[in-house]
């Protein structure tokens, strides 16, 4: 394990490569180029205030539900992007894996810190909300970057998790769509979470809603970001111990099966 970390401490230029290749990939034959990573969550927000603020009479029960919506769509955006892409993280580079050795989990941390500078940009359509609806953050918001780490290492370890099973198994990338999407209408996103605990004959279904990482993480940057209160610290500490544990195992799991990998390329 200690001689794969080395390797891989080795080939950080390469990690760095992956990630710029990935960003320019990502907008290489658009017209507006990088100018899409902030277009591209400002039109999702604008796509479900319509449905839910305007449509669905959501804006006056929720205050501020412009910011709130931004948060939440901007969270996901980076955990979905971050899960699609590392399923197809290693079999994307399968001609140079096939011909070079080099460690494997490399390509699902690449997409996933692709993803991460894609978020940074999400961050600056959060600030103008803020700014245009006069949402201050307290001085909590200091918490921001522990929250942001804690979504790192929960996304380093599902897509370190995600690349390695669509190797020898295809069709989860198929599925993958459909379960990402359940965690969408099953957290609280477009959605205030109190409404599943005031819900009549949901409430025995609370713990689901309690335990679920993704909202625990959402909540959170509401928490520091608009609502001027603490993030759940012992939440996203159990997420943040899990997700440690979950990345050194899925290396060393890596690890003893490369060559599997390669025969299943």
């Amino acid at each position: 394990m200690r001689v794969y970390l080395k390797e891989m401490l080795k080939r950080k230029d390469l990690l760095f490569y992956l990630v710029k290749s990935g960003l320019k990939a990502e907008n290489r034959n658009s017209y507006l180029g990088y100018f899409w990573w902030l277009l591209d969550p400002l039109l999702n927000v604008a796509i479900y205030y319509t449905l839910m603020g305007v449509l669905l009479g959501r804006a006056d029960r929720v205050e501020n539900f412009a910011v709130f919506l931004v948060i939440g769509l901007v969270g996901w955006r980076w955990m979905n992007t971050s899960v699609n892409t590392s399923a197809k993280a290693i079999m994307k580079y399968s001609s140079i894996i096939n011909q070079v050795y080099l460690p494997k989990s490399l390509f699902p941390i690449a997409t996933t810190f692709t993803q991460t500078f894609n978020f940074v940009f999400g961050l600056i359509i959060i600030a103008i909300f803020l700014l245009i609806f006069g949402v201050t953050p307290g001085w909590q918001v200091v918490y921001l970057p522990f929250i942001i780490l804690v979504q790192l290492l929960f996304l380093l370890a599902i897509s370190l998790f995600v690349s390695y099973i669509c190797v020898f198994v295809r069709d989860i990338d198929n599925i993958l769509s459909h379960i990402l999407r359940i965690f969408f209408y099953a957290s609280p996103i477009i959605w205030e979470g109190g409404r599943l605990l005031q819900a009549e004959g949901l409430q025995q279904y609370a713990w689901i809603f309690e335990i679920n990482p993704v909202a625990i993480i959402l909540d959170s940057y509401r928490a520091v970001l608009m609502w001027q209160t603490n993030p759940q610290f012992v939440g996203l500490g159990v997420i943040a111990f899990l997700s440690i544990a979950s990345i050194f195992f899925m290396l060393r799991h890596y690890h003893k099966n490369e060559y599997k990998i390669i025969k299943a390329l």
